[in-house]
């Protein structure tokens, strides 16, 4: 029977891969919309801002989400996806020539972002399969 632990950690995954998708999806677009998005007034959507305020939630999703998956299933798979993905937000995000070379930074966000985005995908189902024995931790 699912605990309301069991329910959260799957929302957060759901949560932390449908969220990365969609930043991944955005970083794809972002060259085609730079063009139209004054025009549309979405220009706020283009901002250091936001999208620094989206690596640092991401981060903290995904790091919080996958760590408590990890202390329930003992795998590295997951991680191992998250964190090339974060340090390639981060790297798209802080290193100047990626940030301010709008190809270079589309590429390696939209690549962040996917790579996290699985990380939440392969976390949910490794706690969906995690059967419990003498082997559990908790």
């Amino acid at each position: 029977m699912p605990t309301p632990s069991t329910g959260l950690r799957k929302f957060l995954d759901r949560f932390g891969a449908t969220g990365s998708l969609i930043c991944a999806v955005h970083c794809a677009v972002l060259p085609a919309l730079l063009a139209v998005a004054p025009a549309l007034g979405l220009s706020f959507w283009l901002s250091d801002g936001v999208e620094a305020t989206i690596v640092i939630f991401v981060t903290v999703l995904g790091l919080f989400s996958l760590i408590w998956g990890y202390l329930r299933h003992r795998a590295l798979k997951a991680l191992l996806l998250l964190v090339p993905g974060l340090v390639l937000l981060w790297a798209g995000l802080l290193h100047p020539e990626l940030h301010h070379s709008r190809v270079p930074h589309a590429v390696v966000m939209t690549l962040g972002g996917v790579l996290v985005g699985l990380a939440h995908v392969v976390n949910l189902r490794l706690n969906h399969v995690h059967v419990h024995d003498a082997s559990c931790a908790h």
